[in-house]
């Protein structure tokens, strides 16, 4: 398999040759960077609505890239909104029409796909890999693993660049600081320690909680049971799953079909069923607010979420209505607490992948479109959109770290950080790992820096991601949309609340239903892929 493997990249570099001499005349047009001709491109740009905020296409930033641009490279950009909620169905429209922007981006690859299978997408290979002396700050920023990401190992072709997500930090399990030190309780460091904790919570709510005893929650979770307890679950997966299954079962982002996975789910439904998880979750779907609800009136000791969920939304987030609520003393700290069988605190961080940028078959200035990606990653162009001007929308405070402002007018960002004019990145980069973290923490308007810096460093501690694989397309996860995740967490749901004699028939109903409906036919076609391509 790998001399067969070996053998196709010789042809792929045989027909990149052929296809990289076509691009020979457009590359003599440019003299120190800039085209002898003006070029015109088009790019897409979300429209979010934001009260007050600018106008997407034509404010201060779109400027400042549109003179950039002119100057450096002598290219006229235009952008065109999309409708950030709608975007998937509104770059349909756009494709199907042949109107869409020279350069475009997106969250769902299977639109991507779905159109190349067409002819309806530009291969970007031989654009990029013909003019690597002009992409520096492109391939500086993104590197061979997302430029390269979606390349097809068989033909070669490139539909889609990754942007970087820079944080691609993902959860955290918090507690109540204040409440372990009413209990005079130690922060928990294992899974037995944080059982003890929420038992405590519990049989102690009368003295936490004075009249409010019978709305204690000890530990809080949602529908969405696979994402809102990963790192209790992850630590029931042994350290010694092999780089095949984490790729084979690993298209399910939850993680369900991992080694050791169930036994996680169980101690859930013991939790569940000794009183110590809310006992509505199930009832609340997404975008419901009765449970942050719950966590800001501080009858919540303990949950799992997005790293950094508590301090987030300055005066109107859980952190502030908390201490509002309660006093100043109260807070939700991040803990670390679930190792695997290694002794580890195992955590997968989300993969370093974003939105997807490509360009339509009806771009005819693919080269112009490259080096508008190049110029909009240069550390000092990306630094600019992320932070805007010193003294208006940030302050270098003494130490050098960035503390943001919030700024009204012509200079409002319409996104965090500009993220959608930064579109091969996503999170903040001041070129400094130290100043990334600190400016981050001072992010979190009234939030004590502390309690940043302390999530920020535990979500991310013995982390990994998993390992990008080439396979081509898998046609088994086409058309699966949400089907296969609303399987998974309706019956991890069920298995959560069923009856402890129940518990193992729920899962392997549930699961087998959810093989039924597509996952095996994913695993299998998966499985062929790996062992062609790596075994």
């Amino acid at each position: 398999m790998k001399r067969r493997f070996v053998l196709t990249s010789l042809l792929l570099v045989l027909v990149l040759t052929v296809c990289l001499s076509g691009l020979a005349a457009s590359k003599a047009e440019i003299v120190n960077g800039r085209f002898v001709k003006t070029r015109s491109i088009t790019v897409e740009i979300f429209d979010r609505g934001n009260p007050g905020g600018s106008k997407p296409e034509d404010n201060f930033y779109t400027d400042f890239i549109k003179k950039g641009m002119l100057r450096d490279h002598n290219v006229k950009v235009t952008f065109k909104p999309v409708p950030r909620w709608t975007e998937v169905e509104v770059l349909n429209n756009l494709l199907a029409a042949g109107d869409a922007p020279d350069v475009c981006v997106t969250y769902s690859y299977p639109t991507i796909q779905t159109y190349a299978n067409m002819g309806g997408v530009l291969d970007m290979a031989p654009y990029l890999d013909g003019n690597k002396e002009l992409l520096a700050g492109l391939w500086d920023l993104l590197g061979d693993s997302n430029i390269y990401w979606n390349r097809d190992p068989e033909k070669g072709t490139i539909w889609a660049i990754e942007a970087l997500l820079f944080q691609n930090k993902r959860i955290n399990t918090f507690v109540r600081e204040d409440w372990l030190k009413k209990l005079g309780l130690k922060e928990p460091k294992t899974l037995a320690e944080f059982e003890n904790m929420l038992r405590a919570f519990r049989d102690n709510a009368q003295l936490l909680l004075g009249k409010d005893a019978d709305k204690m929650v000890p530990y809080s979770t949602s529908y969405d049971v696979g994402w809102r307890n990963d790192h209790l679950l992850i630590s029931f997966v042994p350290e010694s799953i092999t780089e095949k299954e984490r790729y084979v079962y690993g298209f399910d982002d939850r993680r369900l079909l991992f080694p050791g996975y169930k036994n996680g789910v169980k101690k859930l439904n013991e939790w569940y069923n000794e009183g110590l998880i809310w006992k509505n979750f199930a009832l609340y779907a997404a975008g419901d607010k009765t449970e942050d609800n719950m966590i800001k009136a501080g009858y919540v000791g303990a949950f799992m979420h997005n790293w950094d969920y508590p301090y987030r939304d300055g005066q109107e987030g859980i952190h502030a209505n908390l201490q509002k609520l309660v006093g100043p003393d109260a807070a939700y700290i991040a803990v670390e607490c679930f190792q695997n069988n290694a002794g580890i605190y195992r955590k997968y961080l989300s993969a370093p992948i974003d939105r997807k940028v490509f360009f339509p078959s009806t771009n005819k200035e693919p080269l112009a479109s490259v080096l508008y990606l190049n110029w909009i990653s240069k550390l000092e162009n990306r630094k600019f959109l992320q932070i805007g001007e010193k003294g208006v929308t940030h302050e270098v405070l003494a130490d050098g770290t960035i503390q943001t402002k919030a700024v009204t007018g012509a200079k409002i960002m319409n996104s965090p950080n500009n993220i959608d004019y930064t579109i091969t990145i996503n999170g903040l980069d001041l070129g400094d790992t130290d100043l990334n973290v600190k400016s981050v923490a001072l992010g979190y308007g009234g939030v004590d820096k502390r309690f940043i810096e302390k999530a920020y460093k535990i979500t991310s501690n013995e982390a990994r991601y998993g390992k990008n694989y080439n396979v081509g397309q898998i046609y088994a996860e086409e058309g699966m949309g949400a089907v296969l995740p609303e399987k998974r967490n309706n019956f991890l749901i069920q298995s959560v609340v069923a009856k402890p004699a129940d518990f193992n028939s729920v899962f392997d109903r549930g699961l087998q239903d959810y093989l039924n409906t597509g996952g095996q036919a994913i695993i299998d076609e998966r499985r062929v892929k790996y062992e062609q391509f790596y075994e």
